[in-house]
């Protein structure tokens, strides 16, 4: 796919989201409409505590369900969260999986994203289907240390299969970047020499959502004295 710039690393994959932004986007809408009743009905009584809290709801709801996203640079898994955004090197990351969110590991750190995941009985099934041995947060299909060329279900170069569910494309598609990154630098999944990678795990707090949310906050108080 063409390669976009961001951050000053090239973009090599980005990723839907699979759930949430229908209800985000009507929750957003819905608070919308209520600040917008409250400011032309004021003065004829419509109650501002309303609108003041319609306007914090709506913000939480962009902030948390619209405002996430997960992309792939050349070297690093980036995670946009609701309170930041963590930039995750790909060759330190020990373990990954997609079950109602995207876990990943790394150290002892643990990071997920609300953008990817499953229903809870489609990840109860993808659980189940791990062999015995299989430690509770990976499956065959789903760990990253996994192989590409060892998962029967899955194309070849990172290609959607027709029918085949995008999650379970998105996760094998991740797998198959995690693999490429090791590979590239060397390293084995929870070898020393992969935890002893420097500049892991990178955080930068999101001012903008935290910003918006403080000023809702403040506002919603402001309408009990209106």
């Amino acid at each position: 796919m063409a390669r976009l710039q961001d951050d000053g690393e090239a973009v090599v994959e980005r990723f839907k989201p699979t759930s949430g932004r229908f209800s985000g986007w009507a929750a957003v809408l819905l608070s919308a409409a209520v600040v917008v009743a409250m400011v032309a009905y004021l003065d004829e009584g419509f109650p501002a505590p309303a609108g003041g809290v319609a306007l914090l709801l709506g913000a939480l709801a962009w902030a948390s369900m619209l405002r996430p996203a997960l992309w792939v640079t050349e070297e690093h898994l980036v995670m946009r969260n609701l309170a930041d955004t963590v930039h995750i090197r790909l060759a330190a990351i020990e373990e990954m999986a997609v079950r109602q969110v995207l876990a990943v590991r790394v150290g002892d750190q643990r990071f997920v994203s609300t953008v990817l995941g499953r229903t809870w009985r489609k990840a109860l099934k993808s659980r189940m289907a791990g062999s015995p041995g299989t430690p509770p947060d990976t499956s065959p299909d789903t760990a990253a240390g996994a192989r590409p060329d060892t998962r029967p279900d899955t194309p070849p170069g990172g290609g959607l299969r027709e029918g085949m569910p995008y999650v379970d494309w998105a996760e094998h598609r991740l797998a198959e970047l995690v693999d490429a990154a090791r590979d590239r630098a060397g390293v084995a999944a929870g070898s020393e020499e992969q935890r002893a990678l420097p500049d892991a795990v990178r955080r930068e707090p999101a001012l903008l959502p935290l910003a918006v949310i403080a000023v809702a906050a403040l506002l919603l108080l402001v309408s009990f004295f209106i």
